[in-house]
């Protein structure tokens, strides 16, 4: 990876999501590569989404206890922590860019974290934010 990286909850799910075995070894890989490279982090809003979605929302959920410890690994990541300031500052920027207050907090997470692009499939693959670009890693799997 170059320069700091903001992975969101997406590549987190697709690591441990046997659904599409493609998604799966991309977000594996980038996972391995974010830990060893040190580069990457992410948010305490990925870190509870990822939770609840590995075990509400996968064709094959993963235990309360699975789902935790899955947490542990991308938790080692520097992770930026959500507090008011932040939060309005995402309610401004979802107004101006027009994108879910959850979008909005990705990016702004990613800006405080010194970051130059996100990793997700959640907003459109190429999109700018003032210098923060987005890159699907998943398009054409």
């Amino acid at each position: 990876m170059t320069g700091r990286t903001f992975l969101d909850t997406n590549v987190l799910v697709y690591a441990f999501d046997g659904a599409n075995r493609a998604k799966q070894v991309r977000a594996q890989e980038i996972l391995e590569a974010a830990i060893e490279d040190g580069q990457a982090m992410t948010s305490t809003q990925v870190l509870a989404e990822f939770y609840v979605t590995v075990v509400r929302k996968l064709d094959a959920p993963l235990t309360e206890v699975e789902a935790e410890r899955a947490v542990r690994s991308p938790a080692m990541l520097p992770v930026v922590q959500h507090d008011p300031p932040l939060v309005l500052t995402a309610i401004a920027s979802s107004r101006r860019y027009r994108i879910s207050l959850w979008d909005a907090l990705i990016i702004e997470s990613a800006r405080i974290g010194g970051c130059h692009r996100v990793l997700t499939e959640d907003l459109q693959d190429g999109g700018e934010y003032d210098g923060l670009v987005v890159e699907n890693p998943f398009k054409g799997l």
